[in-house]
């Protein structure tokens, strides 16, 4: 799959994820996982900036309805973004030895969170519900839960296992938010790299990231392969759909403490390219969790 990458802020990222398009202020949003950094990219004026400089780690985000961004970081906590500042809305007791990875809303505002795994524990999904409620969202333990994408249905949820090499597939009810009968579409245990964040677009084929594999892989539903992207970055952490018309992807790399002269020469920097085949995105559900 041929297309003409563009490298669009080159942030030297230790770990460049999360990329979320903000169709209110047509502006992408990234964050740099462990050094709590959030950053922002303008492709009108073709520029970017560093909005959010912080000690606490920043695993992801989500929309809230209101335009805010709700903040899943270090300790279990649970902030928002709004207006330059953070403010605090929760924290995870049963989060704070830990940090939050990637998250995802879901059609009725809801958010699934995975958690980092630690000496003690493997990784939890957490879902936390627009009336300010948390739970565990599964009795499964992961090693690094991670990107995570709706079919067009929205009768399923896909979810990442990196560590496992793995992309599952679960039974999603909207009106509840359970999940169950969780399933391998893709069993990438044979692939280079491990699986990292993902999207889906919207023909429904399933955008993969490669950690340690340097490309982004594109599936069917059905987990045949359409077509992969090579990228001047071994460690690619996640992609994303964008601007106007969703027609464009943006994906973001990491540095991981590393140099370029082994981990590529665009390593931790934020990439863009034009979706090939007339394919598009589409726009991520908001959360509407609670805040004061």
């Amino acid at each position: 799959m041929h297309v003409d990458i563009e490298r669009v802020a080159d942030t030297r990222c230790h770990t460049g994820e999360g990329p979320l398009w903000h169709p209110d202020e047509e502006r992408l949003y990234w964050t740099d996982i462990p050094n709590g950094r959030l950053y922002r990219y303008d492709p009108a004026r073709d520029d970017h900036e560093r909005v959010l400089d912080d000690d606490v780690a920043l695993g992801g985000f989500t929309i809230q309805e209101d335009g805010s961004l709700l903040c899943f970081r270090g300790a279990g906590r649970v902030d928002r973004f709004v207006d330059g500042r953070l403010e605090p809305v929760t924290v995870v007791e049963s989060a704070t030895h830990t940090r939050f990875n990637d998250v995802i809303a879901d059609p009725e505002g809801r958010v699934y969170a995975g958690t980092m795994p630690t000496d003690d524990e493997l990784g939890r999904l957490y879902r936390l519900d627009p009336d300010g409620t948390v739970t565990e969202a599964d009795d499964y333990g992961y090693d690094i839960p991670n990107g995570m994408g709706f079919t067009l249905d929205h009768e399923h949820l896909y979810l990442t296992e990196s560590e496992a090499h793995s992309v599952y597939r679960y039974d999603y009810d909207r009106q509840t938010g359970a999940l169950s009968d969780r399933r391998t579409v893709l069993d990438l245990s044979e692939e280079a790299g491990v699986p990292d964040g993902m999207t889906v677009d919207a023909d429904g084929d399933l955008w993969s990231a490669r950690w340690n594999g340097g490309v982004v892989a594109r599936y069917g539903p059905d987990g045949e392969e359409r077509g992969r992207i090579e990228f001047p970055a071994r460690k690619v952490s996640c992609v994303t759909f964008g601007g106007t018309d969703y027609d464009d992807v943006y994906v973001t790399t990491a540095l991981a403490g590393g140099e370029r002269e082994t981990e590529g020469d665009g390593a931790g920097a934020l990439f863009r390219f034009d979706a090939p085949d007339g394919v598009t995105g589409r726009p991520e559900f908001r959360s509407a969790f609670p805040v004061e």
